[in-house]
């Protein structure tokens, strides 16, 4: 049976220009202050791929990076599945599988495939599930000068999230349709799923005591299980006379107010000089659920309860310009830059470990990294 295995990697240093709170990117339980430091935009992925047949085949993709159990590296399995082509344009995968959640899901660890030195926080925070435990179904035929690719998965999956609680989704489907034709790609995806949030006992303890004090019709806008969700997206990217670009656009939406419903978006351009690509970034998010409840009392014993309640309910708000230079120096590696103008709103953004004074700052976040193939 061959064997064939490859890999990627990025090795980064990453820092801010302030220890008021912590940059770091989805799932990882702390961040980078003023302090260089290696673990926000670095990892590790090996993949094996065994071909049994023409038709079945075994893959299976080890990844090491920062998690969000501790502040330390942790190795995962990213994937590991059993591919059957049924026929020329159909296949079936089985096993751990890459949700197509995003316009870059299956490479959004991968930095030497993008152009920027790491996906938008902005849109690429909205869905915290990578991979989940089910299978596929791929559908892949040609027309002409286009190619259409149509993509449906179902599965389980559960991810630790900063606070040491985690996010249970059971199932949850997502599906995408992609179209390449020429130098462009256009993209649509849905996603869908039941999930709840466990072991998070600040908001266990928020909502027992909304309860106990008879806010009844508060707490049921509060589940924290069996909640129902929505994710959906839409993509383009070109590469056409020396001109690259990348936008997404999501819309979230969920059946708690603890997950806020939220429109996020990123654009991204950039010029290719030879082997030099200088681009810029700039990515946003909104939150399209209320921010308060506003029949709470502002006074009086429950005003402290009233003030937690409508914090746990906004979400993190920020905007993003950046600014980057990819240098491709050798066949299988690139060197990238990237300056970020981080500005946050009625909070502090997406930023951990925040101190009082920090919502409403902006923060300057530079990167520097290698990323490479093999």
């Amino acid at each position: 049976m061959p064997i064939t295995v490859s890999g990627f990697g990025t090795g980064a240093l990453t820092m801010t220009n302030t220890d008021q709170a912590e940059f770091n990117r989805v799932n990882q339980a702390a961040g980078v202050g003023k302090d260089a430091r290696a673990g926000v935009d670095s990892n590790l992925g090996l993949q094996a791929t065994a071909k049994y047949s023409d038709t079945v085949s075994f893959t299976v993709q080890g990844l090491v990076r920062k998690n969000g159990s501790n502040d330390q590296f942790g190795a995962e399995l990213a994937w590991a599945f059993a591919k059957i082509r049924l026929n020329d344009d159909f296949s079936l995968r089985l096993g751990r599988i890459g949700l197509p959640v995003y316009m870059i899901s299956d490479v959004r660890n991968v930095g030497y495939a993008n152009i920027m030195l790491r996906p938008p926080n902005e849109v690429y925070r909205q869905v915290t599930a990578d991979n989940a435990d089910g299978g596929d179904v791929i559908y892949q035929h040609s027309f002409g000068d286009s190619t259409i690719t149509a993509q449906a998965a179902v599965g389980r999956t559960k991810v630790r999230s900063p606070g040491n609680y985690y996010v249970e989704f059971k199932p949850v489907i997502s599906t995408q349709v992609v179209l390449e034709n020429g130098p462009f790609t256009y993209r649509l995806g849905h996603s869908r799923a039941t999930f709840g949030l466990y072991d998070n006992a600040s908001l266990n303890t928020l909502v027992a005591t909304i309860k106990s004090v008879g806010l009844t019709s508060v707490a049921a806008e509060l589940p924290l299980t069996d909640i129902k969700g929505t994710f959906n997206s839409a993509g383009i990217s070109m590469d056409y006379n020396n001109i690259v670009g990348q936008a997404e656009f999501a819309k979230r939406k969920t059946d708690t107010r603890l997950v806020q419903d939220t429109s996020s978006w990123y654009l991204m351009l950039g010029y290719r000089y030879g082997k030099f690509v200088p681009y810029y970034v700039h990515g946003d998010v909104k939150q399209d659920s209320r921010r308060n409840f506003e029949t709470l009392p502002t006074t009086g014993p429950l005003a402290p309860l009233s003030a937690a309640v409508n914090g746990a309910i906004k979400g993190g708000l920020q905007s993003t310009n950046g600014i980057g230079l990819r240098w491709d120096f050798y066949k299988s590696a690139a060197f990238k830059v990237q300056w970020d103008r981080i500005k946050t709103r009625e909070g502090a953004g997406y930023f951990v470990n925040a101190k009082p004074g920090f919502a409403g700052s902006s923060v300057n976040v530079y990167a520097a990294g290698i990323d490479f193939v093999f």
